[in-house]
Order: C-alpha cells, then sequence, then structure tokens
C-alpha cells in the first residue's frame, strides 16, 4: 500500500496571529499560498491514488493551489471545534485559566454553530478518516493526499500510531507543510514531517 500524505493549509489572518481557528472559514493569506505554491514540487513528485480535503475555503484553496484535481471533500477533516474558545488566543485563554492546555484541558461550549469537541471526539473523527484513506490505499495505487488543519492532523497522526487522541500534542505542525506517514516492517511510522522544499 501507499503512504498517506498530509498537508496543513497555508497561512491565514489567524494562524499568524495565533487564533484558535476551528470553524471560522477564513481566507489564506498571499504568504498562505506561497506557501502552498512551494509544495507543488513535493506534491508532483508522488504518485497521487486519492485526495481528500476538509470543507473549509483555507484548505480547499491549499488543495488547488499544490495541485490536485478534484479531491474529495469531507466534513471529517474540519479543524477541531473550539467552541468558545473560537478566534481567541493562548495567551488570551491562559488569563483567566493559567497552564491551559487545549490537549489536556478542552475548550468550553460555543453557541449553536460551533458547540466545541473534546480530544476523544476529534479523535473518533481521525479514526473514521483513517478508515476511508485505508479502504482508499486497498483500492487505488500510488499514495493518498489529505489537506486539512493543524490540531486535527496532529490527532489524526497519532491515531495512526496507534496513540491516543491526546498524543497528538506530541506532534507540532506548521503550515504549508508535508508530513508523510508510512509503514516499516508493517508497523506505522513518520517518515517526514513539517516538510517543505527548503528543508
Amino acid at each position: 500500500m501507499g503512504d498517506l500524505f498530509l498537508v496543513r493549509h497555508g497561512e491565514t489572518e489567524w494562524s499568524r496571529s495565533g487564533r484558535h481557528t476551528g470553524r471560522t472559514d477564513v481566507p489564506l493569506t498571499e504568504h498562505g499560498r506561497d506557501e502552498a505554491r512551494a509544495l507543488v514540487p513535493l506534491i508532483r513528485s508522488h504518485r497521487i491514488g486519492a485526495a481528500f480535503v476538509s470543507p473549509l475555503q483555507r484548505a480547499r484553496e491549499t488543495a488547488e493551489l499544490i495541485g490536485l484535481h478534484g479531491p474529495r471533500v469531507d466534513a471529517d477533516l474540519a479543524e477541531w471545534d473550539y467552541g468558545g474558545y473560537e478566534g481567541i488566543t493562548t495567551v488570551e485563554i491562559q488569563r483567566e485559566r493559567p497552564g491551559w492546555f487545549l490537549f489536556a484541558d478542552g475548550v468550553p461550549p460555543g453557541p449553536p454553530e460551533h458547540p466545541g469537541e473534546s480530544v476523544e471526539q476529534v479523535g473518533e473523527r481521525a479514526d473514521r478518516m483513517l478508515a476511508k484513506v485505508d479502504a482508499a490505499l486497498a483500492n487505488t495505487e500510488g499514495c493518498v493526499v489529505l489537506v486539512s488543519h493543524g490540531h486535527f492532523l496532529r490527532v489524526l497522526t497519532a491515531r495512526r500510531l496507534g496513540l491516543s487522541p491526546a498524543a497528538g500534542a506530541l506532534f507540532q505542525l506548521a503550515t504549508g507543510t508535508l508530513c508523510r506517514l508510512s509503514t516499516e516492517h508493517g508497523r506505522p511510522v513518520i517518515a517526514g514531517w513539517n516538510v517543505r522544499p527548503s528543508s
């Protein structure tokens, strides 16, 4: 079977300022578009069997800019729903909750359009997505590409490696980067992380 490639969307104004950007549909900055375009040679160097993308515009535009044709839009690839912490930075949250850490402490409920998710709920979405990835890998030649968001992809990586969803805290993920999850002796491994053409 082929490898699984993870692409975090390029920079947005909110990611640049550290605001938690779950379901708010903010666009890429011009720098974010440049980050995405820079990944084209890395993507083209592999045979793509299937591609999936988050429904949010920052991910969809990234997928288009890196040259993916007709990726399947999948709601399971959306970013963590930050509930009441949507649009707020960690520094701001920690003024009220010193030592707050997303993966351990979670988020408060938000409005009906984004009520918030626990790390376990994000892990359940990641597991569903990985089942779709495995089905695609079994039925196509080449690798599978997912274009999504930082915290979600960190949780998905943890689940791919057989770790708890909260272990996603171990995997820092920059905007506009490519990660490669592969296997060694039949076991899942990280074969590349936060890769950019210049790295």
